[in-house]
């Protein structure tokens, strides 16, 4: 019997990854496409910002950071981008895990959209800061340039945060409980 249990997990544990996988993809395809109806202002919401919340929400400090990392280097990659996202996303991990969620906020798609919101304006504010550093701009003017970009990002991508967490919470809650299920 412990040999059934024990392929049932392993089974759970492949798909969970691919699932996984395939939803990094999923956000990372959404930042190269401009769909109708989605963008305000000509700005769409950072998809992969989103998924490093989602993710980090209900996971451990180290698990946000490697997340944020991880996700920063793909962001990095399709955007091409000096400097890196790393050092706001990896902040952004930290943060959002480091979060006592269930202390401070009852309803998930609201608390969501507002850590999203604030977590967002604090990664556009890092990576102004370290592009105002990089290329020995005045960061006064940084502000000027960013401030009304850096709250548009933040609006649309806080209110698309709902259309992702939810499906991705909902996975990870069945996942959660078809572990224990086996476990028993």
């Amino acid at each position: 019997m412990p040999r059934k249990n024990q392929t049932s997990i392993d089974i759970l544990k492949v798909v969970n990854i691919l699932v996984i996988f395939a939803s990094v993809v999923v956000c990372s395809i959404l930042m190269l496409v401009n769909i109708p109806g989605i963008e305000l202002l000509e700005t769409n919401p950072n998809w992969l910002l989103i998924w490093v919340v989602a993710w980090s929400i209900k996971r451990t400090v180290w698990q946000g950071a490697i997340a944020g990392l991880i996700i920063s280097w793909i962001y990095d990659g399709i955007t091409i981008s000096s400097p890196s996202h790393a050092l706001s996303f990896i902040l952004i991990g930290v943060l959002t895990s480091s979060l006592q969620k269930q202390k401070y906020i009852g309803e998930d798609f609201i608390s969501v959209a507002f850590i999203v919101f604030f977590m967002t304006v604090l990664a556009e504010a890092v990576f102004a800061w370290q592009y105002a550093m990089h290329y020995l701009i005045n960061i006064s003017e940084v502000v000027q340039k960013y401030q009304q970009t850096v709250f548009i990002s933040a609006i649309i991508t806080s209110l698309w945060s709902p259309a992702f967490y939810y499906p991705f919470n909902l996975w990870n809650e069945k996942v959660k409980l078809q572990t224990k299920v086996i476990n028993e």
